[in-house]
């Protein structure tokens, strides 16, 4: 009986391992390619993969504040990340957001200081200085591995995408379209490369009704 058991387990130990193979082969790297209707490449857009999949881990990230900008002016992180906000500026900035995902404020910080936020919800987060009506940025926090944003040649790559994913969400702060998101098809027999046009707006002015 011990015998018969030992040969079940095994079997069912194999199957598993090639069921493991199996969707190691179906999952595929996914270049995107973002580019405005002039075909001008688009940085700073955030790409999406809605699949179902494990939360991604945490981990630390940073934006800073200098030459009154913050950099990077667009972020993706997993659920549950900290940003660390660190002032390179030789004056103070006063760094604060209303989005739902996130309402914090940081109140006068000076040079060379650091200031941690742990961001426990997913969703966008806008940011702003409380001092300097100019300085604008974004975070994009996510419960999904496959997201990333664009560089400057407007090409993200998503990283082992599942073969049974149907859709992107693509979102850029001056993309024409509702809550700045734009939702692209994908074929289930796509290649491992998908292009995708946007319509950009000019920038609002600056203003604090986040």
């Amino acid at each position: 009986m011990l015998r018969i058991t030992s040969a079940r387990l095994i079997i069912s130990v194999g199957a598993l391992w090639a069921l493991c193979l199996a969707g190691a082969v179906q999952a595929a790297d996914l270049s995107v390619t973002v580019k405005d209707s002039n075909g001008r490449p688009v940085a700073d857009a955030v790409v999406i993969a809605d699949a179902p999949a494990r939360s991604p881990v945490p981990g630390s990230f940073t934006i800073s504040q200098k030459s009154m900008a913050f950099v990077p002016y667009v972020l993706v992180i997993p659920v549950g990340s900290t940003v660390e906000f660190d002032n390179l500026d030789p004056f103070r900035h006063h760094v604060y957001s209303f989005s739902p995902a996130k309402k914090f404020e940081l109140k006068l910080f000076g040079a060379g200081q650091t200031r941690p936020v742990r961001f426990d919800k997913p969703g966008l987060v806008a940011i702003g200085c409380n001092i300097h009506d100019s300085m604008q940025a974004f975070i994009q926090v996510v419960s999904t591995p496959w997201a990333g944003t664009s560089d400057r040649t407007g090409r993200v790559v998503l990283r082992g995408v599942p073969a049974n994913l149907r859709k992107l969400r693509v979102w850029h702060p001056h993309l024409r379209a509702p809550a700045n998101q734009l939702v692209v098809a994908v074929d289930p027999r796509r290649s491992t490369s998908v292009p995708v046009t946007v319509k950009l707006r000019r920038p609002a002015p600056a203003h604090h009704d986040y």
